[in-house]
């Protein structure tokens, strides 16, 4: 009997053993390694959000709270921007704007444009609006539609919240768009997000990735900045 427990059993516990201890060592290595890599795709949704609610505060004044809304002028809005006709440093483009200008004072940039259209070598900048999904996130793996969710979830949405606040007399837009540590690292180490909501909480930061604040204006940081 002792050397059966000598010879099979005592090796046997020692392996578990070192199972059990090898996992404990290994475990916080994992997650943070997952936390990281999801961390990565959450932050990119985020600027992404960020980039949107951008645009959308240029068009509208303001943030929106809604997450259709935002999808919806994406797909369907247009925004505006500068488009430069001719070039600052071609001299007799520049020479020819400043004579109409000086001629006409009240000349407006339409009315250059058409005089440029005549043939006339001219240099302006007028406003053209064009789609939004025309120009921003124009990347192969970006989906509009994958916005609203919280990635690794299990299809949580993203917490999107907006307002205006007066600051020192100014009514200022200003808008949050969060993903919390328990719906972004779902399926991992229970104790490790508890410790590291609890790590959160104990030190006044929110317990998971966010961007911009309706609390106070921030420039729209993500608190992973």
């Amino acid at each position: 009997m002792r050397k059966f427990l000598t010879f099979l059993v005592l090796p046997a516990i020692i392996v578990v053993l070192g199972v059990l201890i090898w996992n404990s060592i290994q475990e916080p290595v994992v997650f943070k390694q997952e936390r990281e890599n999801r961390e990565k795709v959450a932050i990119q949704r985020l600027k992404d959000i960020r980039t949107l609610q951008s645009a959308f505060k240029s068009s509208f004044g303001k943030f929106t709270p809604s997450m259709d809304t935002l999808i919806d002028f994406y797909n369907n809005g247009k925004i505006t921007i500068k488009k430069q006709i001719g070039s600052m440093d071609d001299s007799v483009a520049v020479a020819n704007t400043q004579a109409l200008r000086k001629k006409n004072r009240k000349i407006t940039n339409e009315e250059l444009l058409a005089h440029y259209e005549k043939g006339m070598n001219l240099v302006l900048s007028i406003d053209v609006e064009i789609p939004v999904k025309d120009t921003l996130l124009k990347r192969d793996d970006f989906k509009v539609d994958d916005l609203r969710y919280i990635p690794f979830s299990d299809g949580k949405e993203v917490d999107m919240k907006a307002t205006v606040k007066v600051v020192s007399g100014v009514d200022v837009p200003l808008f949050e768009a969060g993903m919390p540590f328990s719906d972004l690292l779902k399926g991992l180490n229970h104790q490790l997000i508890v410790n590291l909501n609890a790590e959160r909480n104990d030190t006044g930061r929110y317990p998971g990735l966010k961007v911009g604040s309706i609390d106070a204006p921030n420039n729209n940081a993500g608190n992973w900045e």
